[in-house]
């Protein structure tokens, strides 16, 4: 490990492939540049301390760049021990950026860099997760009366954040930035369908032709890897346990089937739910020999790998992201340790659809900042305006141009007279 004042990365030297990557991914951020640029210009964070839990990749630098140019003092850990890039914290490191990461982290300096980006004692908050949220307002209580708000990336984060509005446990505004159409409908649908299917063949080279393909969930993420698994040829199979999705999932096309059944018939599955123990030691009792297990929901619960463990008869990696269960005499794989398969043995989604995400994470503090005195202690979905102003940004960056409504259809759609 290398360690500075500000950081403590795998290896500083890795920075120059860093700076590389960043370059890559802010070509295909067109978005978020534009976003970066009027930032640069107008300081509208200036002053501001933000605190970020996100997976240290290089798209999550351009953000933490844009957030810098908007006047922001930023600091940055990850927010699932096997997603940094360990390339991309190095560079980040040398620019002088406050920086805490490595992949393969252990829990202890998982818990110990969040411990780093709260003593910057941060006026924003932005989560994958929830873990930095859950952090503060579990150990820290006494940062919340200077904390502006938070802003959240991921379905579970939102769940848990739900959760803790529910109980009245909640201390400052949360922004559900998961909730923009430009961020669940796009990043989680179409990023992760392609991400985490990057990742399984990674870490498998596996056929997915002709595979049967076990979805859990039919959420965003789900229907996207539904998607992207039925396009390689697979024959899709998702389990629910929700009315509208199941019959969503079952008009798209796939088969709609309980754990307990499609455990019998599958040869991968993928967990993206957001819950806990959605495949459990029952099910994989019951799978085929040579099954693949996976998850790209946020944390590693979604596999009941603590009971896999406990019943097998032994445990061995074979690949570097592939582990091998003996159970019952028959071997099965785990991938990625049940964490995020798409960050785990890939890099996670492509920058473009970062790049709306991110300008959601951007907008959401500004918005923060001046609405600061308005915003209740409560999970709040930002205005339809931001999210059309990022969508309008990302038709730009792809050179885009739509048709724009006539004064006498404006007048049509403000009006109720006129009929048939």
């Amino acid at each position: 490990m290398d360690k500075g004042k500000t950081y403590e990365v795998k290896d500083i030297s890795l920075a120059e492939q860093g700076r590389k990557n960043l370059e890559l991914a802010e070509q295909s951020m067109g978005a978020l540049i534009e976003v970066k640029k009027r930032f640069e210009k107008e300081k509208p964070l200036n002053g501001i301390r933000i605190g970020l839990a996100l997976h240290v990749t290089k798209e999550t630098g351009i953000l933490v760049k844009t957030l810098i140019a908007g006047g922001a003092d930023v600091s940055i850990t990850g927010c699932n021990p096997l997603s940094t890039q360990d390339d991309v914290a190095a560079a980040l490191a040398e620019e002088g950026i406050k920086v805490w990461g490595y992949k393969w982290e252990t829990t202890e300096d998982y818990y110990r860099y969040i411990a780093n980006v709260i003593k910057e004692k941060p006026h924003i908050t932005i989560d994958d997760g929830c873990d930095l949220v859950s952090e503060i307002h579990k150990n820290h209580p006494e940062l919340i009366n200077d904390i502006i708000c938070g802003c959240e990336e991921t379905t579970t984060g939102i769940i848990r954040l739900q959760a803790m509005e529910k109980n009245n446990a909640l201390k400052y505004p949360m922004l559900a930035v998961n909730d923009n159409k430009t961020k669940h409908l796009l990043d989680n649908y179409y990023g992760t369908g392609q991400s985490t299917l990057d990742g399984i063949i990674r870490a498998t080279n596996v056929l997915l032709a002709g595979k049967t393909f076990v979805v859990a969930g039919y959420g965003s993420c789900g229907r996207g890897v539904s998607l992207k698994a039925k396009g390689m040829g697979a024959n899709v199979v998702v389990t629910e346990v929700a009315n509208f999705p199941a019959l969503q999932a079952t008009y798209d096309g796939f088969r709609i089937m309980e754990m307990e059944d499609a455990a019998q018939i599958g040869d991968i599955f993928c967990t993206v739910t957001g819950n806990k123990h959605v495949i459990r030691l029952e099910h994989m009792k019951k799978m085929k020999a040579g099954a693949i297990l996976s998850n790209s929901g946020h944390f590693d619960i979604e596999l009941d790998l603590a009971s896999l463990d406990k019943a097998a008869d032994s445990r061995r990696q074979v690949r570097e992201f592939m582990e091998e269960y003996v159970l019952d005499g028959k071997k099965i794989f785990v991938l990625g340790e049940g964490r995020l398969v798409n960050l785990a043995a890939a890099e996670g989604h492509p920058s473009e659809v970062m790049s709306t995400s991110f300008c959601g994470q951007a907008l959401a503090c500004e918005y923060g900042i001046k609405n600061r005195d308005k915003l209740e202690n409560r999970v709040i979905t930002l205005p339809d305006e931001i999210d059309d102003e990022i969508a309008g940004l990302q038709l730009q960056a792809m050179s885009i141009n739509i048709d724009e409504l006539t004064p006498e259809q404006i007048e049509y759609l403000n009006s109720w007279e006129e009929g048939t």
